[in-house]
């Protein structure tokens, strides 16, 4: 008796010690956030349905698309990489819910590798000049957090269940998009005016979901946007990065289907169609929108429109 009295008690002298341990090491790491928009910003920070956007959006070695820049040339290829980036996030707290604006500022080079002379736009070999324009854009997103408990241990009290889709770009209003539709393989269409009022859930429920597609699904996507220039516009999609350095991206130029102009501004419709790639994981698809003499005006300054579309491939 005395025996199994004593094992029974080193047992629980044993998960005793296990569970102290256990508390030790979990509940007090040297980052544990402090406060509630510390832990807020690190579960933005360790979200790769948000943070799959940088790696879409800085394009980095992505100068693959063929696409003209006060000499007139002709762009070949067309990318652009970002030098600094900057994140904040503003929170207001409301109950059990709070409301995050994420605030991302870019500065970046846009790499334009181009020819002085008329050339076959798929001649790469024909590159006699890159330039480099430098430029700064600001893009927003919306957050909404929940508070799921009230432990002593901030980042264990709100988890993500909702965010807004991307929207951006330089400070100026000269070219705007003003609508995307997204037309998945199911025969659904996802319609966007604003982009930042856009929220996609994270969890089941009724409202909408963050896109789910399947490996090398065919997807169409329309862009409207308005344009105080005349000639038509460089509308580029760019998509296939995911976050964690394996940057599978890939770039397509849009076609233009109409243009009407209304007195003031340009407004036009393009299209493209995308197949997803084998890689699975969250990931965005970028829309970039820049007026036609931003490449091909080597004098012409960057002026660019944003918008993002956050989906899953598995």
């Amino acid at each position: 008796m005395k025996k199994l009295i004593f094992a029974a008690f080193l047992m629980s002298l044993v998960l005793f010690l296990s569970s102290c341990q256990k508390e030790s090491t979990i509940t007090n790491p040297e980052d544990e956030p402090t406060t509630d928009q510390e832990a807020m910003l690190k579960l933005v920070e360790e979200d790769e349905n948000i943070q799959s956007f940088e790696p879409n959006y800085n394009e980095d070695d992505a100068m693959s698309l063929i696409g003209k820049v006060a000499t007139e040339i002709f762009p070949v290829r067309v990318g652009q990489r970002m030098t600094s980036i900057s994140r904040n996030l503003d929170v207001t707290f409301d109950g059990d819910s709070a409301y995050g604006v994420l605030t991302h500022s870019f500065e970046g080079i846009l790499f334009i590798a181009a020819s002085y002379d008329s050339v076959d736009f798929t001649d790469s070999a024909a590159v006699d000049t890159v330039l480099q324009k430098p430029f700064s854009t600001t893009v927003t997103r919306n957050i909404i957090f929940e508070k799921i408990a009230n432990t002593r241990f901030p980042l264990r009290n709100w988890r993500i269940v909702a965010i807004s889709l991307p929207e951006g770009g330089t400070a100026d209003d000269n070219i705007e998009i003003t609508k995307l539709t997204v037309f998945t393989p199911n025969g659904d269409s996802i319609e966007v005016t604003n982009p930042n009022g856009y929220y996609l859930e994270k969890f089941p429920g009724i409202r909408r979901q963050i896109p789910v597609l399947y490996r090398f699904q065919e997807v169409r996507v329309k862009v409207e946007l308005r344009s105080k220039y005349p000639d038509n516009d460089f509308v580029s999609l760019t998509y296939g990065a995911i976050p964690g350095g394996r940057h599978y991206r890939a770039k397509k130029l849009f076609e233009i289907v109409s243009s009407d102009f209304d007195g003031e501004f340009y407004n036009r419709v393009y299209e493209q169609t995308w197949i997803t790639r084998q890689h699975r994981g969250p990931k965005h698809a970028i829309i970039n929108a820049l007026p036609y003499q931003v490449l091909h005006d080597d004098a012409a300054d960057v002026e660019v429109s944003t918008w993002g579309m956050p989906y899953i491939v598995r």
